[in-house]
């Protein structure tokens, strides 16, 4: 049962048929584990808190520094060196008290992972590294996990939501991590900085889609998005057979 003041801060979903005072309730009683609070996992964690839902777990290791507040929209100047999992904690209670905040301060590791994300409903993928994107995705396929993979690198963004058993996963599209100098990373290629705005929300989105069960999910599709040219790609995937991890 809402309070009055639930009520009234979630009355613009309330109205919405397809959520309602039901759905509003169930989205408070779900959970979601954020890995990686830095440009994606920012506007996740934010939108995720606002829109309600009741407990969000996040896993970072990492401190703020300078030059991630370009695109980091959760961390401020006064963040700077302070563990990114507990500046983001703070901004998302201030604007939801009612958010149940879960921090990692930690590195995900394949022999820490499951217990990490047990219990969670739903697991976001905001790293920026491919040794992450793998490891989450193989850790969500064999825990039977929904999650939502996000990426970006320059100009370029990419996200896919996977429902294991149902859906193509990760390595059903790329079956190996790339090598070394493939696999390049941010603090190295760069990033515009409204870039993870965009796919973060989506991502967001699709954590609360699939909690709520209602829409079409972004499942056996990646969806691609480039800044310059402003447009949007849908590529359709198939479940690989010998997909070495949900075939």
């Amino acid at each position: 049962m809402l309070t009055r003041q639930q009520s009234e801060r979630f009355a613009r979903h309330i109205m919405l048929d397809e959520l309602g005072e039901a759905g509003q309730e169930r989205l408070l009683g779900c959970s979601v584990l954020v890995i990686g609070a830095g440009g994606l996992g920012s506007p996740v964690v934010l939108y995720l808190a606002a829109a309600g839902v009741g407990t969000i777990g996040i896993a970072d290791s990492d401190c703020v520094e300078l030059s991630n507040l370009q695109r980091q929209i959760v961390h401020h100047t006064p963040d700077i060196g302070r563990p990114k999992v507990q500046s983001a904690a703070e901004k998302m209670t201030a604007l939801n008290p009612d958010v149940t905040v879960v921090p990692f301060h930690e590195r995900v590791l394949p022999d820490t992972i499951a217990g990490i994300m047990a219990g969670f409903d739903f697991v976001i993928d905001a790293t920026d590294n491919f040794e992450a994107k793998f490891m989450i995705n193989d850790a969500c396929v064999r825990a039977g996990k929904p999650y939502s993979h996000g990426g970006i690198l320059r100009f370029d963004g990419q996200t896919m939501t996977v429902l294991p058993g149902r859906s193509a996963c990760y390595r059903c599209i790329f079956p190996e991590e790339p090598d070394a100098e493939a696999a390049v990373a941010c603090s190295r290629a760069g990033v515009m900085g409204v870039l993870p705005g965009v796919i973060g929300t989506i991502q967001a989105t699709e954590a609360i889609k699939c909690m709520l069960g209602i829409g079409e999910l972004l499942t056996n599709r990646l969806l691609t998005y480039n800044v310059l040219r402003m447009a949007f790609r849908e590529i359709f995937v198939r479940r690989n057979p010998s997909c070495p991890v949900c075939s």
